[in-house]
């Protein structure tokens, strides 16, 4: 992503990149509503693609973030596997 997109993200700049990867979730919610799974896919590779390119203007390593946060295989909060954190939203 970043030898594609990082010369025309850094022109445009961390917020308005930020714009557009808040439009593809909202585009991925729009898919998600209509049930189509081709267009799923589409978009959460659209959504990956610009929080990648995010990732890339804010210097994030998207990889070393998950697997800092992730990587032990349990859940980061309640430590468990699977996670058993009581839902904060039902």
């Amino acid at each position: 992503m970043r030898k594609l997109y990082y010369a025309k993200d850094s022109k445009r700049g961390v917020f308005k990149t930020y714009l557009w990867f808040v439009e593809e979730v909202g585009e991925l919610s729009e898919a998600i509503r209509k049930g189509n799974k081709d267009e799923i896919a589409n978009e959460m590779a659209d959504v990956i693609a610009w929080l990648s390119s995010l990732a890339n203007l804010l210097e994030v390593d998207l990889n070393e973030a998950i697997v800092k946060k992730y990587g032990s295989g349990v859940c980061p909060r309640c430590l468990s596997i699977p996670c058993r954190c009581k839902e904060w939203n039902s």
